[in-house]
């Protein structure tokens, strides 16, 4: 009989987004919980925050598995009247465990870009920034390039790309000719604006990714770079977690429910007609 606890979905976890795979200043693995807890539900989230907290504890989970650090940076106290501090005191009252793959499930193959990939029908992957170090080879490495089954103008691939991905208040948004015909694609889940260079480089016609700015993306247009994409940070990574839910159910015979709380902070957008 399959073992199902924590310390066994940690060590399969482990095994499949490998911890020295992150970034050097990324926070992953098991955050918190009992090794030797059974666990017969998982939560699958972007972010670990109070709606998806209570989401689990409504759930009955015994896990969550985020894909964002609850704790990045150093902290001074859990004490619970602090933000996170409330949310570990929840958490453990309820006896759910808590594990992030971050960066190390950005490089994973497949990983974070391939599942956003996915969703634009993009084929012939391969990654825009391949992995370095203890992560290099096998496909591995930080977005993915791909070609769209035929081509699309800028404003049409925007409206795909809308239509395909998690819906969010802020949408999706283009940068450069409407009318430019797009056939490769590099994507990025998360933020990438520091990938602008790599996707010039690559020499794709179009870039999708998240939190794009105003000067970067100006400057980037006008040196003849591709066209661009810009995402909510939730929408771009939530395809991932299907994936994660798949794998889990597969490896475990789980309940695993995957979060469509939208936990992008931007919840209006408007505009002058």
């Amino acid at each position: 009989m399959t073992d199902r606890t924590v310390r066994a979905l940690v060590d399969a976890l482990d095994a499949r987004f490998p911890r020295d795979w992150a970034e050097s200043w990324d926070r992953v693995g098991l955050v918190l919980g009992e090794f030797e807890r059974p666990v017969t539900r998982v939560l699958c989230v972007v972010d670990c925050v109070p709606e998806t907290v209570d989401q689990a504890l409504d759930l009955g989970a015994d896990m969550i598995v985020a894909h964002h650090p609850l704790f990045l940076k150093p902290v001074s106290s859990i004490a619970p009247d602090t933000f996170k501090g409330a949310l570990v005191h929840r958490l453990i009252r309820a006896g759910v465990a808590l594990y992030t793959a971050h960066t190390n499930a950005d490089v994973a193959n497949p990983g974070v870009s391939d599942a956003l990939a996915a969703r634009l029908d993009l084929t012939g992957l391969r990654p825009l920034v391949p992995a370095e170090g203890a992560a290099a080879g096998e496909g591995r490495g930080l977005g993915r390039i791909g070609t769209l089954p035929e081509p699309l103008t800028l404003a049409a691939l925007t409206r795909f790309a809308a239509g395909r991905l998690p819906a969010t208040a802020a949408g999706v948004r283009a940068a450069g000719d409407p009318e430019r015909l797009i056939r490769t694609v590099a994507v990025c889940g998360g933020a990438g604006d520091s990938f602008l260079s790599d996707a010039t480089r690559a020499g794709v016609d179009a870039y999708l990714c998240a939190d794009l700015r105003h000067h970067p993306v100006s400057e980037h247009l006008a040196a003849g770079g591709p066209a661009l994409l810009d995402v909510a940070h939730w929408a771009s990574e939530r395809p991932w977690l299907d994936d994660v839910a798949v794998w889990l159910r597969d490896a475990f015979d789980l309940d695993v429910v995957v979060s469509d709380v939208d936990t992008d902070p931007w919840t209006v957008h408007a505009f002058r007609k």
